[in-house]
């Protein structure tokens, strides 16, 4: 098949690659433009490296962007990780239309933070979605999906890189079939079951020690390893990651106050929370790099009974 790529970074390059790797035409690749002194993004380098026609638009709705499509004569578009835009005037110029790829079982979880906010909510599954991309926020018809667990321990990095990424470009590829084909089915989105967040920041990861464990937990996993969920110590800014939570049986049991470190043990320090206690091995200080908990002790001079995020 002969198609058009329109992504960004190491998902849209590994879209890129496997669709290469088995003998399809790529007549394009549409990437948005990299911020003045940023890292060339990887999805136009491996174009670049391909000698494929690149283009880099500010907008996709842009005249010059429209005509740039049609000169490509594609049978499908690719969407690959897209944060630009795209209106349909520009996702039906291929023979057979576009598809794009969504890391969520769509209508749960529209936007672009769609794999941070089912961990820091608490599900037990998530998934990816093929569909039809319209001039709704991820509201198009969906062509396949694929569910995952969310594992008690799982955490951003690992639901990402280890699952929705390569089943997602083994997705790209299965859906891409079956519209050539005309095999494919076209459900549409169930709006009563719709649900849409924002983006995962900075404001979003902040702790608030007086949350119950089990949240603080699903918080730090969710943004591990971006944003970082954070905290404040003597008024300097420090992120958690790798982090695991202990329940207490009574409110008895508890030890200490909310985000005090009731210990600081040989590989990790204890926080206290409601109904329990944070143990977090890896942490960040602000402008710094990542440490082990012990390391981050001795570098801050952090240690037992200190108060977290006043």
């Amino acid at each position: 098949m002969r198609i058009a790529i329109i992504g960004q970074q190491d998902f849209g390059k590994a879209v890129l690659n496997a669709f290469l790797a088995r003998g399809d035409e790529v007549a394009g690749v549409f990437c948005s433009p990299e911020k003045e002194g940023a890292k060339a993004d990887p999805l136009k380098v491996a174009a670049l490296e391909k000698t494929l026609k690149l283009f880099q638009f500010p907008s996709l709705k842009s005249r010059e962007a429209l005509e740039a499509m049609r000169g490509l004569n594609a049978d499908l578009g690719i969407m690959a990780y897209v944060l630009q835009f795209a209106p349909q005037d520009f996702v039906t110029i291929p023979k057979k239309g576009t598809i794009q790829y969504h890391p969520s079982l769509l209508p749960k979880h529209r936007g672009p933070s769609s794999i941070n906010w089912p961990i820091i909510k608490g599900d037990t599954k998530t998934g990816l979605s093929i569909f039809r991309p319209t001039d709704g926020l991820d509201e198009g018809p969906v062509i396949l999906q694929i569910e995952t667990p969310i594992n008690p321990d799982d955490t951003l990095g690992s639901i990402y890189f280890d699952r929705l990424f390569p089943m997602g470009v083994q997705a790209m590829l299965e859906t891409a079939d079956l519209v050539m084909a005309g095999k494919h089915r076209e459900a549409v989105q169930n709006e009563n079951q719709a649900s849409y967040e924002g983006w995962c920041r900075a404001a979003e990861a902040k702790i608030y020690w007086h949350s119950h464990v089990d949240f603080i937990y699903n918080l730090i996993r969710g943004c591990n390893p971006a944003p970082g969920a954070w905290t404040t110590y003597a008024g300097k800014k420090f992120q958690l990651f790798d982090s695991r939570k202990h329940l207490s049986r009574t409110f008895s049991t508890v030890k200490g106050k909310p985000g005090e470190v009731s210990e600081i043990g040989a590989d990790s320090i204890h926080i206290t929370a409601q109904g329990g206690r944070i143990e977090v091995f890896k942490l960040k200080a602000e402008g710094g790099k990542k440490m082990s908990a012990v390391e981050f002790a001795n570098a801050t001079g952090l240690s037992a009974g200190a108060l977290l995020g006043s």
